[in-house]
């Protein structure tokens, strides 16, 4: 509970900071005409709205159970991200690579660009402004990862929050570098083209962090269960109960970032009784909740043998050495 609040502040804060930013973006680009600056604009203006998606995905995932969702709402955190991810890479990467580019085809001469003082006043104000988000959401993301690397912790998190506002952030400081570059050096060399290369050098970065955000989440919203190393220590687990044979095929699923489904199928030892069996069942729930906390279900299906096997459970409890 205390990682959730954490990342909703993150995201609470990346938010005001974006609205902030975006708007003195737009008046810095109106009086330089940088194209530079008005892609970061868009920057700006993209990210506070994803925020605002992250934040609504964030709320529904926490919205109970039903009828008509009876696994409840936890993918919504998923489907929100994945267009987190489309509007970043549509309308961030595709509207600054077509800032960059009508710059450069309509380039106005040199003697013709405006004073960039202002310019260098908004990157210096924006990037102080996006060092304080981004210090608060990197907080949050060092904390949830503990011992993992980085790239390791976004690939094997389920919780898309803990990670998206770290690498919008890490774009946008990126980005406001690549805009200071292209204005830069554009006044130095009397260059203007160098303005719309470094929009189109932001429209690419934020193309590549939304394949990332995209390709996690779709990922999620596809069913991803545990890892394989997580999944060898759950069959160990169950197999190392007094009354367990074997363990069949064990299927898990996350349908929320902390709401593991966990279904499989129990050969238990000849001659289990059914009170034994129950009592088996009880404990290898326990454990595996208590190994795993985000486990909320856990389903067995329970074969003896011999007595009264099953082809299926045969099957199934053979399919470990298959």
């Amino acid at each position: 509970m205390a990682t959730q609040s954490g990342s909703k502040i993150a995201v609470v804060a990346a938010i005001a900071g974006n609205l902030i930013i975006a708007i003195i973006k737009f008046i810095a680009a109106a009086i330089t005409g940088s194209s530079a600056m008005i892609s970061e604009g868009i920057h700006s203006l993209v990210d506070t709205g994803n925020g605002l998606l992250v934040l609504l995905g964030m709320k529904k995932a926490r919205q109970p159970a039903d009828q008509s969702h009876p696994f409840g709402y936890g993918k919504s955190l998923y489907f929100w991200t994945h267009i987190v991810a489309v509007s970043i890479f549509g309308i961030g990467g595709g509207m600054s690579l077509y800032e960059g580019i009508s710059h450069i085809r309509h380039v106005a001469p040199a003697a013709e660009m405006g004073d960039p003082a202002a310019a260098y006043i908004v990157l210096g104000i924006s990037l102080l402004v996006e060092g304080g988000s981004f210090t608060v959401a990197l907080k949050q993301f060092l904390h949830a990862k503990g011992d993992l690397g980085a790239w390791q912790f976004i690939r094997q998190s389920k919780d898309p929050s803990l990670y998206t506002i770290v690498l919008e952030d890490s774009a946008a400081m990126l980005g406001l570098i690549f805009a200071f570059l292209g204005i830069f050096f554009g006044h130095l060399l009397n260059n203007p083209y160098l303005d719309g290369i470094a929009s189109i050098a932001i429209g690419l970065l934020l193309m590549s962090v939304a394949w990332i955000l995209a390709s996690r989440t779709m990922g999620l919203l596809m069913g991803e269960g545990v890892n394989p190393e997580q999944l060898a220590d759950i069959r160990r687990r169950v197999e190392t109960d007094p009354a367990v044979e074997r363990a069949g095929d064990i299927l898990t699923m996350y349908l929320g970032p902390h709401d593991l489904l966990v279904n499989m199928g129990v050969c238990f030892a000849e001659g289990t009784t059914a009170e034994q069996m129950h009592e088996s069942i009880r404990r290898i729930e326990a454990d595996l909740r208590s190994a795993y906390p985000e486990t909320n279900r856990v389903y067995i299906e329970a074969e003896s043998l011999p007595t009264g096997l099953s082809w299926n459970g045969e099957e199934r409890c053979r399919s470990r050495d298959s």
